[in-house]
Protein backbone atom coordinates (compact mmCIF):
# COMPACT_ATOMS: atom_id res chain seq x y z
CA UNK A 1 0.00 0.00 0.00
CA UNK A 2 1.70 3.14 -1.22
CA UNK A 3 1.70 6.42 1.14
CA UNK A 4 1.23 9.78 0.56
CA UNK A 5 2.73 12.54 2.50
CA UNK A 6 1.45 15.95 1.79
CA UNK A 7 4.87 18.14 1.64
CA UNK A 8 3.77 21.23 0.02
CA UNK A 9 2.34 23.86 2.63
CA UNK A 10 3.90 27.40 3.48
CA UNK A 11 4.27 26.66 6.75
CA UNK A 12 3.79 30.42 7.85
CA UNK A 13 3.11 29.89 11.31
CA UNK A 14 6.72 28.67 12.05
CA UNK A 15 8.24 31.23 9.18
CA UNK A 16 11.34 31.35 11.81
CA UNK A 17 12.43 27.68 10.03
CA UNK A 18 10.19 27.78 6.81
CA UNK A 19 11.50 30.81 5.55
CA UNK A 20 14.65 28.87 4.27
CA UNK A 21 12.90 25.34 3.91
CA UNK A 22 9.35 23.48 3.84
CA UNK A 23 8.31 22.47 6.88
CA UNK A 24 8.71 19.12 6.70
CA UNK A 25 12.23 19.67 6.23
CA UNK A 26 12.42 21.37 10.07
CA UNK A 27 13.83 19.43 12.47
CA UNK A 28 13.26 17.01 15.32
CA UNK A 29 16.73 15.91 16.92
CA UNK A 30 18.85 15.74 13.84
CA UNK A 31 16.40 14.81 11.73
CA UNK A 32 13.51 16.46 9.49
CA UNK A 33 9.92 15.57 11.26
CA UNK A 34 9.53 14.25 7.77
CA UNK A 35 12.23 11.00 8.43
CA UNK A 36 10.24 10.76 11.74
CA UNK A 37 6.75 10.31 9.85
CA UNK A 38 8.52 7.88 7.17
CA UNK A 39 10.32 5.83 10.02
CA UNK A 40 6.24 5.16 11.53
CA UNK A 41 5.06 3.86 8.34
CA UNK A 42 8.50 1.69 7.69
CA UNK A 43 8.03 0.09 11.32
CA UNK A 44 4.57 -1.40 9.89
CA UNK A 45 5.88 -2.15 6.62
CA UNK A 46 5.05 0.73 4.40
CA UNK A 47 8.02 1.86 2.85
CA UNK A 48 6.49 2.87 -1.00
CA UNK A 49 6.29 6.58 -0.45
CA UNK A 50 4.36 9.59 -2.92
CA UNK A 51 5.50 12.74 -1.68
CA UNK A 52 3.53 15.77 -3.19
CA UNK A 53 6.14 18.63 -3.50
CA UNK A 54 5.15 22.23 -3.28
CA UNK A 55 7.27 25.30 -1.46
CA UNK A 56 10.58 24.68 -1.83
CA UNK A 57 10.22 21.05 -2.86
CA UNK A 58 13.67 21.17 -4.20
CA UNK A 59 14.97 21.15 -0.58
CA UNK A 60 13.66 17.98 -0.08
CA UNK A 61 14.69 16.52 -3.29
CA UNK A 62 18.32 17.17 -2.80
CA UNK A 63 17.94 15.40 1.06
CA UNK A 64 16.83 12.15 -0.18
CA UNK A 65 19.16 12.71 -3.25
CA UNK A 66 22.28 13.28 -0.90
CA UNK A 67 21.02 11.02 1.69
CA UNK A 68 23.23 7.85 1.50
CA UNK A 69 26.24 9.86 1.48
CA UNK A 70 24.69 11.91 4.71
CA UNK A 71 23.42 9.43 6.89
CA UNK A 72 26.69 6.91 5.88
CA UNK A 73 30.21 6.60 6.45
CA UNK A 74 31.90 7.03 3.32
CA UNK A 75 35.54 5.99 1.58
CA UNK A 76 36.56 8.35 -0.85
CA UNK A 77 39.60 9.43 -3.37
CA UNK A 78 40.36 12.96 -4.29
CA UNK A 79 40.32 13.18 -8.01
CA UNK A 80 39.00 9.73 -8.49
CA UNK A 81 35.18 10.25 -8.38
CA UNK A 82 34.54 6.41 -9.44
CA UNK A 83 36.21 5.63 -6.34
CA UNK A 84 33.78 6.55 -3.96
CA UNK A 85 32.70 3.64 -1.23
CA UNK A 86 29.83 3.98 0.87
CA UNK A 87 29.95 1.72 4.62
CA UNK A 88 26.14 1.18 5.41
CA UNK A 89 25.50 2.22 8.60
CA UNK A 90 21.87 3.46 8.88
CA UNK A 91 18.83 0.58 8.61
CA UNK A 92 16.08 2.44 6.40
CA UNK A 93 16.77 -0.48 3.77
CA UNK A 94 14.45 -0.65 0.75
CA UNK A 95 12.18 2.63 1.23
CA UNK A 96 10.99 3.53 -2.31
CA UNK A 97 10.25 7.83 -2.60
CA UNK A 98 8.91 9.12 -5.37
CA UNK A 99 9.25 13.07 -5.40
CA UNK A 100 6.62 14.88 -7.36
CA UNK A 101 6.45 18.34 -7.96
CA UNK A 102 2.62 19.59 -7.07
CA UNK A 103 2.81 23.18 -7.32
CA UNK A 104 3.21 25.70 -4.88
CA UNK A 105 -0.66 27.37 -4.66
CA UNK A 106 -2.18 24.26 -4.83
CA UNK A 107 -4.27 22.83 -2.15
CA UNK A 108 -3.98 19.21 -0.98
CA UNK A 109 -6.68 17.46 -2.68
CA UNK A 110 -5.54 19.15 -6.00
CA UNK A 111 -2.06 17.44 -4.79
CA UNK A 112 -3.54 14.22 -4.23
CA UNK A 113 -5.03 14.14 -7.82
CA UNK A 114 -1.86 15.17 -9.27
CA UNK A 115 -0.18 12.42 -7.66
CA UNK A 116 -2.71 9.67 -8.70
CA UNK A 117 -0.27 8.11 -11.25
CA UNK A 118 1.64 6.67 -9.11
CA UNK A 119 -0.65 5.08 -6.49
CA UNK A 120 -1.23 1.59 -7.16
CA UNK A 121 -3.81 -1.24 -5.53
CA UNK A 122 -7.55 -0.49 -4.15
CA UNK A 123 -6.12 1.38 -1.01
CA UNK A 124 -3.47 3.86 -0.24
CA UNK A 125 -2.65 5.75 2.76
CA UNK A 126 -2.26 10.08 2.90
CA UNK A 127 -0.99 12.18 6.02
CA UNK A 128 0.62 15.10 6.83
CA UNK A 129 3.86 16.30 6.81
CA UNK A 130 4.05 18.05 10.00
CA UNK A 131 2.42 15.69 12.64
CA UNK A 132 4.26 12.74 14.37
CA UNK A 133 2.25 9.84 16.25
CA UNK A 134 2.40 6.65 18.04
CA UNK A 135 -0.82 5.32 15.14
CA UNK A 136 -1.20 1.78 15.83
CA UNK A 137 -1.24 1.64 11.25
CA UNK A 138 -2.13 -2.23 11.35
CA UNK A 139 -4.66 -1.42 13.58
CA UNK A 140 -5.60 1.28 11.28
CA UNK A 141 -5.87 -0.21 8.11
CA UNK A 142 -7.89 -3.43 9.98
CA UNK A 143 -10.45 -0.87 10.64
CA UNK A 144 -10.45 0.47 7.07
CA UNK A 145 -10.67 -2.97 4.89
CA UNK A 146 -13.33 -3.89 8.52
CA UNK A 147 -15.60 -1.16 7.47
CA UNK A 148 -15.90 -0.86 4.13
CA UNK A 149 -16.23 2.76 3.15
CA UNK A 150 -14.98 5.01 0.98
CA UNK A 151 -12.43 6.59 3.48
CA UNK A 152 -10.86 6.41 7.15
CA UNK A 153 -9.64 9.47 9.18
CA UNK A 154 -7.48 8.98 12.20
CA UNK A 155 -9.26 10.88 15.07
CA UNK A 156 -7.23 12.12 17.90
CA UNK A 157 -7.65 14.21 21.48
CA UNK A 158 -5.70 17.29 21.23
CA UNK A 159 -3.04 18.31 24.02
CA UNK A 160 -3.77 22.02 25.23
CA UNK A 161 -1.09 24.01 24.21
CA UNK A 162 -0.44 25.44 27.70
CA UNK A 163 0.02 23.21 30.76
CA UNK A 164 -2.49 23.01 33.04
CA UNK A 165 -1.93 23.61 37.34
CA UNK A 166 -3.87 22.16 39.62
CA UNK A 167 -3.96 24.46 42.82
CA UNK A 168 -4.94 24.22 46.22
CA UNK A 169 -4.33 27.29 49.30
CA UNK A 170 -2.03 29.10 46.26
CA UNK A 171 -0.02 25.85 46.47
CA UNK A 172 0.78 23.75 43.42
CA UNK A 173 -0.10 19.99 44.01
CA UNK A 174 0.46 18.99 40.26
CA UNK A 175 1.71 20.64 37.03
CA UNK A 176 1.16 18.48 33.54
CA UNK A 177 2.75 19.89 30.33
CA UNK A 178 0.11 19.96 27.72
CA UNK A 179 -2.39 17.99 28.98
CA UNK A 180 -5.09 16.58 26.49
CA UNK A 181 -7.76 19.19 25.44
CA UNK A 182 -10.73 16.59 27.28
CA UNK A 183 -13.48 14.99 24.96
CA UNK A 184 -13.27 16.97 21.90
CA UNK A 185 -11.67 15.13 19.02
CA UNK A 186 -10.49 16.28 15.89
CA UNK A 187 -8.52 15.38 12.14
CA UNK A 188 -5.37 13.55 12.77
CA UNK A 189 -4.20 13.12 9.60
CA UNK A 190 -3.11 9.58 9.32
CA UNK A 191 -5.84 8.71 6.27
CA UNK A 192 -6.81 5.06 4.51
CA UNK A 193 -8.02 6.07 1.23
CA UNK A 194 -10.09 3.61 -1.26
CA UNK A 195 -8.47 4.84 -4.57
CA UNK A 196 -12.32 5.51 -5.91
CA UNK A 197 -11.66 9.04 -3.83
CA UNK A 198 -9.63 10.20 -6.52
CA UNK A 199 -12.84 10.60 -8.67
CA UNK A 200 -13.85 12.92 -6.39
CA UNK A 201 -10.77 15.23 -6.77
CA UNK A 202 -9.43 17.35 -9.74
CA UNK A 203 -6.48 18.81 -10.56
CA UNK A 204 -7.36 22.34 -10.32
CA UNK A 205 -5.26 24.10 -7.13
CA UNK A 206 -8.56 25.25 -5.71
CA UNK A 207 -9.41 21.94 -4.79
CA UNK A 208 -8.67 21.01 -1.38
CA UNK A 209 -9.34 17.63 0.52
CA UNK A 210 -10.81 18.64 3.62
CA UNK A 211 -13.18 21.23 3.07
CA UNK A 212 -15.58 20.27 0.17
CA UNK A 213 -14.51 16.64 -0.32
CA UNK A 214 -14.22 15.06 3.26
CA UNK A 215 -17.64 16.78 3.85
CA UNK A 216 -19.38 15.31 1.43
CA UNK A 217 -18.02 12.36 1.69
CA UNK A 218 -19.58 12.56 5.57
CA UNK A 219 -22.60 13.29 4.37
CA UNK A 220 -22.92 10.69 2.35
CA UNK A 221 -21.73 8.23 5.21
CA UNK A 222 -18.59 7.25 3.57
CA UNK A 223 -16.15 8.59 6.19
CA UNK A 224 -15.33 6.42 9.28
CA UNK A 225 -12.97 7.54 12.04
CA UNK A 226 -10.80 5.12 13.29
CA UNK A 227 -9.84 6.68 17.52
CA UNK A 228 -6.15 7.19 18.43
CA UNK A 229 -5.93 7.84 21.95
CA UNK A 230 -2.22 8.13 22.04
CA UNK A 231 0.10 10.14 21.32
CA UNK A 232 -0.42 12.97 18.54
CA UNK A 233 1.76 16.33 17.71
CA UNK A 234 1.08 18.90 15.00
CA UNK A 235 4.69 21.07 14.53
CA UNK A 236 2.33 24.39 13.95
CA UNK A 237 4.64 26.91 15.40
CA UNK A 238 7.89 27.38 16.75
CA UNK A 239 6.60 26.49 20.07
CA UNK A 240 5.46 23.45 18.95
CA UNK A 241 9.02 23.05 17.53
CA UNK A 242 10.45 23.65 20.70
CA UNK A 243 8.18 20.82 22.27
CA UNK A 244 9.03 18.25 20.26
CA UNK A 245 12.50 18.75 20.18
CA UNK A 246 12.77 18.60 24.27
CA UNK A 247 10.92 15.51 24.02
CA UNK A 248 13.29 13.67 22.00
CA UNK A 249 16.04 15.24 24.08
CA UNK A 250 14.82 13.96 27.44
CA UNK A 251 14.05 10.99 25.54
CA UNK A 252 10.68 10.93 25.98
CA UNK A 253 9.39 10.82 22.41
CA UNK A 254 6.50 8.53 22.24
CA UNK A 255 6.11 8.30 18.87
CA UNK A 256 9.50 6.91 18.66
CA UNK A 257 8.44 3.03 18.57
CA UNK A 258 11.11 2.02 16.19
Amino acid sequence: MKVVILCGGLGTRLKEETEFRPKPMVNIGPWPILWHIMKLYAHYGYKEFILALGYKGDVIKEYFNNYELMNNDVTLELGRPDHLVVHQKHNDIGWKITLVNTGEATLKGARLKRVAKYIEGDDFMVTYGDSVANVNLDELVKFHHEHGKLATVTAVTPASRFGELTIKNNLIESFVEKPKVGSVLTNGGYFVFKKEILGHLSEEENCDLEYGVLEKLAHESQLMAYKHNGFWECMDTFRDMEYLNRLWNEGKAEWKIW
